[in-house]
């Protein structure tokens, strides 16, 4: 079984970034191979990853809720849409599972999805879920535990606390995780001890913190691959350091 890793955390927190750098991080590290899957319904990670998308998972629901060809079983058509929905990179694969579901009935394509994608994700060492706040792809996708929920917040009272929402959220959810660790994003210098502080508030394990990084906004202003930052940015320095301590 491989071994799930899950980021979550409200927008505007920079979770994608860090998730990006996680599959960057496992890549070079030569934990592979890695399954990358954007489960977030604002889709970015491919271009963090600096990849490009034509498939996503939701549109073959839409295509199976219109119809398959004649001749060819759902089973064969899903499987099929599944292949060509990952993309395949160094080291790792990403896949995107697209917009939520419209007006209408998908239970009988989330279930041929779900059990292609069980299939699918056994062929790798690590799984890296890109997950909307509200945590339900986790929940509803796939069978498997997750080992560790990297929550991802910015370095304020009101983030903190809303990361310690999502913890709560994991919990109603019925979620088997192993390890729940906050990340603190986009830190300013001198913050350190007013983010213990407020993590401990809220009973939160601090995995670790990344700085402020202006090379991070350079890229992302610039459209580069955020994974394509050198060893001179301090968001990376410090981003490789917490998955030391973190990632088995």
């Amino acid at each position: 079984m491989p071994y799930s890793i899950g980021l979550a955390g409200k927008g505007g927190t920079g979770k994608t970034t860090v998730a990006g750098l996680l599959v960057k991080y496992l890549a070079e590290k030569g934990k592979v191979p890695v399954l990358a899957v954007d489960a977030d319904a604002n889709s970015n990670l491919n271009e963090v990853l600096g990849l490009e998308v034509e498939e996503t998972l939701g549109d073959a629901r839409e295509e199976m809720k219109k119809g398959v060809a004649t001749g060819m079983t759902k089973d064969v058509f899903m499987e099929m849409k599944l292949e060509q929905a990952v993309v395949e990179a160094k080291g790792f694969d990403l896949i995107v599972m697209g917009r939520p579901e419209g007006a209408g009935c998908y239970c009988a394509a989330n279930t041929l999805l779900t059990n292609y994608l069980d299939r699918l994700i056994n062929n790798y060492a690590y799984i890296v879920m890109d997950n909307e706040a509200g945590m339900e792809h986790i929940s509803r996708l796939t069978t498997n535990n997750v080992d560790l929920l990297l929550v991802v917040s910015d370095p304020t009272r009101r983030g903190i606390q809303a990361a310690s929402r999502i913890y709560e959220l994991s919990r109603e959810l019925g979620l088997k995780i192993g390890r729940m660790c906050l990340i603190v994003n986009q830190a300013k210098d001198g913050q350190e001890e007013e983010i213990l502080k407020r993590a401990q508030e809220f009973g939160l394990e601090v995995g670790g913190i990344i700085p402020e990084d202006p090379l991070v906004r350079q890229y992302d202003l610039e459209g580069k691959p955020t994974t394509d930052l050198n060893k001179e940015s301090r968001a990376l320095g410090a981003a490789f350091a917490i998955f030391d301590s973190v990632v088995p």
